[in-house]
């Protein structure tokens, strides 16, 4: 924790200069005000009486929630292991979840998490049961539960390749376990089966979400480095091939930015918000980096509705 509050805290501190809020705000539930639609806007949040009334589109806005509840959705899945530079997935994943877990603490908010390992449960036959294991570790506030949080990422045990993860199971988890509209952070590299688009969009319909896609620069660019064994960090299985082969870079390339775009579209379709994050990449810089994006997305929202400091439009939430 003294090594989490003086290399990155601290140095936040400064660069933020206590702008936590650049980085998380909340969704209210008082009713605040009406006004035009926006080409920025979520039709979701049309208010159709309204609209008919006075013949053009018209949106809902809320006030602020200040209190936060966040919960991280943590993947642990054999495919976050791997690692080629500074450090492996999931060693970013953990130091991610301490720093923002500090600083929502810090602020008296309230954090919890679902770590999710992709691996089925099994009876004591042998058999594999219909569900994925997870931990649950319930929101509470405080520095003891980041330290909770900390202690207890770092204790799961890596597994061994099996099976390819399905990232359909740990949103549902966090479907059943989150009742309270709250902030989720879904920390994965979104390596898995298909078929979990519809669960994050269900998610998303209930909280605020933000998608942190962990990535290793290996996963999207092969160097020239001659004939390499080649292993599925998910399965096992391996393959020999040949890195002097400009086409087969060229290949490798072209399927790693099929997979981006086909992650960026899904992440728009559904509304969430994604940060993608590099075990290359300095992670005080990455969050400096975001904070000024999310800080102007929320000046967007805040200037669309005049002087109403604090307002913007929202969803009434589900409990």
């Amino acid at each position: 924790m003294q090594r989490l509050d003086w290399q990155v805290i601290r140095r936040l501190d400064g660069l933020l200069q206590g702008d936590y809020r650049s980085l998380f705000y909340g969704y209210g539930v008082d009713f605040a005000d009406l006004r035009e639609y926006q080409p920025e806007d979520d039709i979701r949040y049309i208010d159709w009486n309204v609209t008919a009334r006075m013949d053009t589109p018209y949106v809902r806005q809320y006030v602020e929630d200040r209190e936060i509840t966040a919960w991280f959705l943590v993947d642990l899945s054999p495919s976050m292991d791997f690692g080629t530079t500074q450090a492996d997935k999931r060693a970013v994943l953990i130091d991610v979840v301490g720093t923002l877990a500090r600083l929502l603490t810090r602020h008296g908010n309230r954090v919890g998490a679902i770590l999710y390992n992709g691996q089925l449960d099994r009876n004591p036959q042998g058999e594999a049961k219909d569900r994925r294991i997870e931990r649950i570790i319930p929101a509470k506030g405080g520095r003891n539960q980041v330290l909770r949080l900390i202690h207890d990422l770092l204790k799961q045990p890596r597994l061994p390749k099996s099976a390819f993860t399905d990232l359909r199971s740990m949103l549902e988890g966090g479907l059943m376990t989150i009742k309270k509209r709250s902030l989720v952070f879904i920390l994965s590299d979104f390596i898995s089966a298909p078929n979990w688009e519809r669960t994050l969009s269900l998610l998303k319909q209930r909280h605020e979400v933000l998608a942190i896609r962990l990535w290793d620069p290996r996963e999207v660019e092969l160097p020239d480095v001659g004939p390499v064994w080649i292993e599925d960090a998910e399965t096992g299985e391996q393959l020999y091939v040949d890195t002097n082969d400009p086409q087969f870079r060229k290949q490798f390339a072209e399927a790693a930015r099929r997979r981006e775009a086909a992650l960026t579209t899904t992440f728009r379709r559904t509304g969430v918000e994604p940060w993608s994050l590099s075990t290359g990449e300095d992670l005080v810089r990455a969050i400096l980096r975001y904070a000024s994006i999310r800080k102007q997305l929320h000046r967007g929202r805040s200037s669309l509705s005049g002087n109403n400091a604090g307002v913007f439009t929202a969803p009434v939430p589900r409990t």
